[in-house]
């Protein structure tokens, strides 16, 4: 990591949906499903619950598109990541060098802030940086290719993710379920062929299940109790690939109607296909196995934000109404670490210096409100000042 002044090259709206992606995660703390718990007749914190949660299984919130946001958005700066260092004159083998090492922080950092506060090392690959890791080599490889290589590299992970699925076997009548933390009669079981992506019972399941207890553990691996998996790295790429296509739209268009157009349509065609997967039972929208039919309804839904962006803030010039953002977005890494190992350090610093029940102010069923809004108060505060002072946390 090191300190650096902001790229020429940078987007204004592409850091603008950076940081709004961010800001939704710093914004857990929150904590709305206590504010909803608390008022249960009420829809309006009932709606900002769901959107503030992963759905249980097939769906999608708010929430849900922070994840393949963020790895969008790492497809979207690499041509002008490599368009920089090749300005630089630097040659496809520092450009490697680089790449190798930016993979492997990302993975040891991700493994790193999972095992904070445990007595042993959680080697666990499911998370935002480990998965970005696993697949940026593979990214960095297909940013030298040709957009047809492209979609044809998507197209094969798509189907090849499905396949795998497909053909690994369903549980047996005498299946013991006690091993996947979940039950047979589970609410949110699919049936029929989608019952190939149920929570613990699938193909990436019985993977983690040999893969992660070959390494170090307090005790053998049984489950992910999310239902989370190492394999959702190779979705997750197909994701950074539909990133990688829009950044090189983004970066060679120059009418900024035809792009926003583009995005559009391309929006629209990718929301069309992972319904019809979804409808059909060919392939359910499930995030947190990142099935190809939620690689393809997330990237619908980053196509549009992205488009949403780019017509605001750089076809309309309305950057000052996105200040606060594009200072977050263009330090992303700064904000991600913020709002995973500080948030309850300075939550504490509140507790000792105004007492336990400062966040009483308007009452108990928003306690989590005003002690959330002052934790993010000094995190954009902490990002504002990095952002004046030109410090920008890189890997």
């Amino acid at each position: 990591m090191n300190e650096s002044s902001l790229s020429p090259q940078r987007v204004s709206s592409v850091d603008a949906y950076r940081g709004f992606v961010m800001f939704l995660m710093m914004a857990e703390v929150l904590r709305l499903s206590d504010v909803a718990e608390a008022l249960p007749n009420s829809s309006f914190w009932a709606f900002l619950d769901f959107h503030q949660s992963h759905v249980p299984w097939v769906g999608c919130s708010l929430h849900d598109l922070i994840q393949p946001s963020f790895s969008f958005l790492v497809g979207v700066a690499l041509p002008y990541s490599i368009a920089s260092r090749a300005a630089k004159a630097q040659n496809k083998s520092m450009m490697w060098i680089h790449t190798i090492r930016r993979s492997l922080v990302l993975i040891f950092l991700g493994i790193f802030l999972r095992s904070m506060h445990k007595e042993q090392t959680n080697f666990t690959f499911e998370d935002t940086l480990t998965q970005i890791g696993l697949g940026y080599p593979i990214l960095f490889a297909l940013g030298f290719t040709s957009e047809r290589v492209q979609w044809g590299a998507l197209l094969s992970i798509l189907v090849g993710y499905w396949l795998l699925f497909a053909f690994y076997p369903l549980p047996s009548a005498g299946f013991n379920w006690a091993e996947t933390g979940t039950t047979a009669d589970w609410e949110f079981n699919l049936k029929g062929f989608a019952a190939h992506w149920n929570k613990n019972t699938n193909a990436a399941w019985a993977f983690d299940r040999w893969f992660l207890n070959l390494l170090p553990r307090e005790s053998p691996f049984r489950f992910n109790g999310g239902g989370y998996s190492t394999l959702s790295f190779i979705p997750t790429l197909g994701t950074m690939i539909l990133g990688i296509i829009a950044g090189q739209w983004l970066r060679n268009f120059q009418t900024g109607g035809i792009l926003l157009k583009k995005l559009v349509v391309t929006a629209a065609i990718l929301f069309a296909m992972a319904v019809l997967l979804d409808l059909t039972g060919i392939n359910p929208i499930v995030k947190r196995i990142w099935t190809p039919a939620w690689t393809l309804l997330s990237g619908g839904w980053c196509f549009l934000l992205l488009a949403g962006f780019y017509f605001v803030v750089d076809l309309k010039n309305k950057k000052g109404l996105f200040t606060m953002l594009i200072i977050i977005g263009s330090n992303s890494i700064a904000a991600y670490l913020l709002a995973d190992t500080l948030a309850g350090f300075i939550r504490h610093t509140f507790e000792i210096h105004l007492g336990n029940h400062y966040d009483l102010l308007l009452g108990n069923p928003y306690r989590t409100l005003v002690s959330g809004f002052m934790i993010l108060f000094v995190e954009i505060w902490i990002l504002r000042s990095m952002y004046k002072k030109k410090i920008f946390i890189k890997i």
